[in-house]
C-alpha cells in the first residue's frame, strides 16, 4: 500500500514498532514508534509526558514528509 500511494505522486511516513518490516515491504520514510501495544503513546508516563513524547513522534512524521528521500530512509 505505502509503494502505491508513493507512485501516484503522495509522500508517505510508515510509522512502525518493528522497522524491519517496513524495509521488508519497500516504505521510504519510517518512523519508530514506541512499542507494539501501543504504537503511538506510552500510558505509563503522567499525561503531559505522554502529549509531548506523542507529538514529537507526530513531528518526525511530519518533518519526514518534507525530506526528498531516494532511497529508503529511518528518521530517529
Amino acid at each position: 500500500m505505502v509503494k502505491g500511494v508513493e507512485g501516484a505522486g503522495l509522500p508517505v511516513v510508515h510509522v512502525c514498532t518493528v522497522t524491519p518490516i517496513s524495509m521488508t515491504v519497500g516504505a521510504n520514510r519510517i518512523v519508530p514508534a514506541v512499542a507494539i501495544p501501543h504504537p503511538l503513546g506510552n500510558p505509563a508516563l503522567e499525561a503531559d509526558e505522554e502529549k509531548k513524547l506523542r507529538r514529537n513522534l507526530v513531528e518526525k512524521a511530519l518533518h519526514a514528509l518534507t525530506v526528498e528521500v531516494d532511497d529508503q530512509t529511518i528518521f530517529e
